[in-house]
């Protein structure tokens, strides 16, 4: 048995009585309203706005004939149990970051982020020109979704933390939050790893359920409150240079949109994206500011932790490399990566680099 048929058996099996509510597209007077659950609590700065993006582009381009009904974690299903529930037909689509679903399958981290992978530019690239979207395509269909890139964090600072790190050692037997395979490289470095939903991370680092955590960036990270319950902050990490956010929806409902429906919503997940990006790029240097004015200490990992962190990324990375598709996607991605690379380097890398030097900030 597939994968898609043991997961919507067993789902559904095994619960059967919610199956009797499962939410169906709603179809009254012309219009189909599609429910989408979502793993951020509402007014989540960064996530829950890509969220809302989503929910609002869908209805403006379609003239109100398609919309979206969104729930928040808790509304229908659990953050982090909005996967199976798109899947096995409980909901329609989803909004989250499809790296918290590794355990179903380590390529869905691609469509997230990996460590030491693309930024915000590079992922779109691979994604909408380098075979991206066909991954996660041939992906989506073991467990009958159909998913688009869905907004973006940018780069992702590398956490908040009591006291500041010195060595890779001092992540020995650290309590902290980080998903995906950024989480499984630190516990290569002795860190005690959890994934935490981001509804309850402010609560776990107060009472001291957790040593640290990283989350998103200033914009998110000032409205979460981490400032008040952590005062060293380091502003990049090795984990999440370009973190996207993904809709997914259930294969079965997809394929029984119409064409019109289908691209509305494949390009106003494109339009999520570079807005939601933009707007996040150009209000984090701001917060920044606010934080530090609170007695935030922004600081930079040594280069001594760099290397720490690059040997466990590959580790982790050449562990997973037994499963066919994962190779398939990591060499679709790295090949995507290196010719972009090669051209940002020398053109915006190498002007940015003469700017500060010329004129200085």
């Amino acid at each position: 048995m597939d994968r898609r048929s043991f997961l919507r058996a067993s789902t559904v099996g095994a619960g059967a009585a919610a199956a009797s509510t499962l939410a169906s597209p709603l179809v009254a007077q012309g219009t189909r309203t599609l429910t989408m659950v979502t793993s951020w609590p509402r007014g989540f700065a960064v996530l829950d706005d890509a969220a809302q993006y989503l929910v609002k582009f869908v209805g403006e381009l379609s003239g109100g004939s398609l919309t979206i009904d969104l729930k928040a974690p808790g509304e229908l299903v659990g953050a982090f149990e909005v996967f199976d529930a798109v899947s096995s037909g409980q909901a329609d689509m989803y909004h989250s970051a499809d790296y918290y679903f590794i355990s179903q399958h380590p390529g869905y981290a691609y469509f997230t982020a990996v460590p030491f992978g693309g930024t915000a530019q590079e992922v779109t690239n691979w994604y909408h020109h380098g075979g991206g979207q066909a991954l996660h395509d041939e992906l989506g269909s073991i467990f009958n979704l159909k998913g688009f890139l869905a907004g973006n964090s940018g780069s992702q600072s590398g956490g908040w933390f009591r006291k500041e790190i010195a060595s890779a050692d001092d992540f020995n037997g650290l309590k902290f939050r980080m998903p995906g395979l950024g989480g499984q490289v630190l516990g290569k470095l002795g860190a005690s790893v959890q994934n935490i939903p981001g509804g309850e991370l402010y609560q776990a680092l107060s009472s001291g359920a957790l040593d640290g955590l990283e989350w998103v960036g200033p914009l998110a990270d000032e409205r979460a409150g981490f400032q008040e319950v952590a005062k060293v902050y380091y502003t990049a990490g090795f984990h999440e240079p370009g973190s996207a956010l993904a809709a997914n929806i259930n294969l079965d409902v997809w394929n029984g949109l119409s064409d019109q429906h289908k691209a509305i919503l494949q390009y106003a997940a494109m339009a999520v994206t570079h807005f939601q990006l933009s707007e996040t790029l150009a209000n984090n240097g701001a917060a920044l500011a606010r934080l530090q004015a609170q007695g935030v200490k922004t600081l930079q990992f040594p280069n001594d932790v760099w290397d720490a962190f690059g040997r466990a990324s590959k580790e982790v990375m050449d562990e997973n490399m037994g499963d066919p598709l994962f190779a398939k996607i990591r060499e679709s991605f790295e090949a995507s990566l290196a010719t972009s690379a090669s051209w940002i380097q020398k053109s915006d890398g190498f002007y940015v680099e003469q700017r500060t030097r010329v004129l200085g900030g």
